[in-house]
């Protein structure tokens, strides 16, 4: 794991006196013996070192942290030379994020001058109301900070600065009133609120009443109700993480999660350090013996402390390997396993917390209702495309201030009302490269563009009038399902439909279209299968690129001709091998064909239902025996885009997914060899144990398949 995040300590002492504060009130004191502000030299060197080091990995972008201390307190004037001194050294090598943790007591107008300057996001440490924010968070003088802070976030929330406010981060305190404070946060409108448990360690464990052995879960786990009755209006980093680790997605922080730590710690006298959370294990725990003067970023990547955080699975103590709760909990955050006696080896101090709460959330998030989508194609088909419709709503709501979503989601909206072109909005949206733009759109908003074409497509199926502008970055004008229009240059265009026409406006004035520059438009092309059923062989989506193998540039005449013979001797032999092959509940998906490069086999992407990557040199015989396989895996993932199996996180759900695919390696080996039946065997095994897991693992849906996966046992047994 690259070093991609660097948290530089730029002053050393602080103007609170917080007595949570790892720095200054745990085990580690070597603030102390540390200059109070980074020098210029040292500056210049750390700015080199790592410029060095995203230049030699080729790294996209890196971040920079300022921190302290209290950071601020090096004032507008040196703050500015730092900020300066870091973009002019490693802008020219990389995109660099930087970015400021302070707890806004200084916070004003001559600092937020400084930030807008050069793109420095604030995030803004509060614990809550008055109550809750004076229980820790004094100054040196026992007054309260918050008054001034609230000062300060209510300027950075000003028109003028509000693109620099980043969050809030909020210690919790069990002792404060959990929605109370999360209803103080979010009265200051902030992008994103994080909950941090406070640092602990086994040998100081955290303050918990005797009678409540989850107390910080219970905690946590009333701001989740209350913020998920509220419509979740505000995002919550830590409940993010949770969400995306039990669906399978990454984890979004540190605190939790396996992911590995790109984390690198340089203090104002140029020591790299390990995560300054380990401050609160015992003195010395963050130090690594290193410094940017004698060392690179690259030694510091290699140091056993670094290299201990990135271990993911392996990382972490015997009793979390075999905790369910693992993936999304990822054994606390590493300075919170310390102990005296064992060192790391240990769950974290927060586990039963921990196990709690994601348990907690897993249960519910759990749709236990039975999904008819798990007894027919039709509703799984149809499941899908009330999933991507979904997506469309929620990324319009999302982007609803944001340029050209408006009068996006209006034209869908028209589109979707009038009878006789519903079904081409059906088609797009169920389209599987639709979907991926779909998912796209939730998070980067330049993914209007490849949503506004499927709106285009749709008006060019249904003959339908549209017109729409929006900012086309690329040169070419992808319509899904229906071809690419390459433009005389990338930019604003508007785009208009009428009968069924197409036409599109360039910034400049130049116009083109299929009919009026032929040799700019490139159409699809649809293979009709033996049984007459069309398939899409999309080779110009720039949505394609999904798979685990690269896609094939588009294909030649020839290559065309040759791929297309290839997948109908394909299809005639699984019509021959296996009559009636369409019709069962595992059948192959598949309406869009992408090709891969040579030697990739048959591969499924992280797609919409209905896609299969297949080689340009793929032969029938290995298609026919991929397949089924296929189909039954794009199958289950659908499924699972589309209804709970299991309780998140829970170990029946890999078992469901473990038996499915040994029957799907049963079907690929079929014949009678010994790699079929060990697959069986493995699928048995799989079952066997699925059926000793406790029945709320399943939902009503999950059950079902269970029961269809054991018949399917037993037809083997037999």
């Amino acid at each position: 794991m690259k070093l991609q995040q660097l948290v530089l300590k730029i002053h050393s002492r602080c103007d609170l006196a917080c007595d949570h504060c790892y720095v200054y009130e745990h085990a580690d004191q070597s603030w102390k013996g540390r200059p109070t502000v980074i020098s210029e030299e040292t500056l210049g060197m750390v700015a080199r070192r790592f410029a060095a080091y995203a230049e030699a990995h080729e790294l996209p972008s890196v971040s920079v942290i300022l921190h302290g201390g209290e950071p601020l307190l090096v004032g507008p004037t040196r703050m500015r030379n730092i900020c300066a001194e870091l973009t002019r050294t490693i802008t020219p090598v990389t995109t660099l994020d930087l970015r400021i943790h302070t707890n806004g007591v200084q916070l004003n107008s001559r600092h937020l001058n400084v930030f807008k300057e050069f793109g420095v996001k604030v995030s803004v440490s509060l614990d809550g109301d008055r109550v809750a924010n004076d229980r820790h968070r004094l100054d040196r003088r026992r007054r309260s900070s918050y008054d001034r802070v609230l000062r300060a976030i209510s300027l950075l929330r000003s028109p003028e600065y509000r693109h620099l406010y980043s969050g809030l981060l909020c210690t919790v305190d069990i002792a404060n009133d959990p929605v109370a404070v999360h209803d103080a946060l979010v009265a200051l409108d902030p992008p994103r609120i994080d909950y941090l448990l406070p640092h602990s360690t086994w040998d100081s464990p955290p303050d918990r009443p005797a009678a409540s052995p989850t107390a910080y879960a219970d905690w946590l786990l009333r701001i989740f109700d209350h913020w998920d009755r509220q419509g979740r209006t505000v995002s919550v980093r830590t409940f993010d993480s949770v969400l995306s680790t039990l669906r399978g997605g990454p984890s979004l922080t540190e605190a939790m999660g396996l992911a590995p730590s790109d984390l690198a710690v340089v203090e104002t006298d140029g020591s790299f350090e390990q995560a300054d959370s380990l401050k609160t294990a015992y003195d010395g725990a963050a130090a690594t013996g290193y410094d940017v003067f004698r060392h690179t970023f690259e030694e510091l990547a290699r140091h056993p402390g670094v290299r201990a955080r990135q271990l993911g699975l392996e990382g972490v103590s015997e009793t979390c390997r075999r905790c369910p709760v693992v993936e999304s909990c990822g054994g606390g955050l590493y300075a919170h396993r310390y102990s005296s006696e064992r060192a790391f080896d240990n769950p974290s101090v927060f586990c039963a917390d921990l196990s709690v709460f994601v348990e907690g959330v897993a249960e519910r998030i759990t749709e236990r209702a039975l999904s008819s989508a798990v007894h027919s194609q039709a509703e799984l088909w149809w499941a899908q495309g009330e999933l991507n419709r979904h997506l469309l709503a929620v990324g319009a709501a999302r982007h609803t201030a944001e340029p050209d979503w408006d009068d996006l989601w209006r034209a869908f909206l028209d589109l979707d009302g009038a009878a006789d072109v519903m079904p081409h909005v059906d088609d797009i949206l169920a389209h599987p490269y639709a979907h991926t733009a779909l998912r796209h759109s939730l998070h980067h908003p330049a993914t209007v563009a490849p949503l506004a074409a499927a709106a285009v497509a749709v008006a060019v199926r249904a003959r339908a009038d549209l017109k729409l502008t929006w900012d086309q970055t690329a040169p070419e004008l992808h319509l899904p399902t229906l071809g690419t229009l390459t433009l005389p240059e990338p930019g604003r265009i508007e785009v208009a439909v009428t009968a069924g026409r197409l036409r599109v406006r360039t910034a400049t004035g130049d116009e083109c279209s299929p009919e009026g520059t032929p040799t700019a438009w490139q159409p699809l092309h649809t293979v009709r299968l033996p049984d007459g059923a069309p398939l899409l062989l999309d080779d110009a989506d720039p949505l394609r690129d999904c798979y685990p193998a690269p896609v094939a540039p588009p294909l030649t005449r020839g290559d065309l001709t040759s791929f297309t013979e290839r997948l109908c001797t394909a299809y005639e032999l699984m019509d021959e091998r296996t009559p009636g092959w369409r019709d069962g509940v595992n059948a192959p998906l598949v309406t869009t064909v992408t090709p891969l490069v040579a030697g990739s086999g048959v591969r499924l992407g992280a797609h919409g239902l209905g896609a299969l990557g297949v080689a340009v040199d793929f032969e029938p015989e290995e298609f026919v025996r991929e397949l089924p396989r296929t189909g039954r895996l794009a199958r289950l993932t659908a499924l699972r885009a589309t209804a709970d199996l299991n309780v998140p996180g829970s170990r029946a759900g890999r078992l469901l997914d473990e038996a499915s695919r040994e029957f799907g390696n049963a079907t690929y080996f079929a014949g009678g060899t010994g790699e079929q039946a060990a697959a069986l065997e493995r699928a048995g095994h799989a079952l066997e144990r699925l059926a000793a897991r406790p029945e709320r693992e399943l939902t009503e849906t999950g059950v079902a398949l269970a029961e269809e996966l054991r018949a399917e046992w037993a037809i083997h047994c037999d």
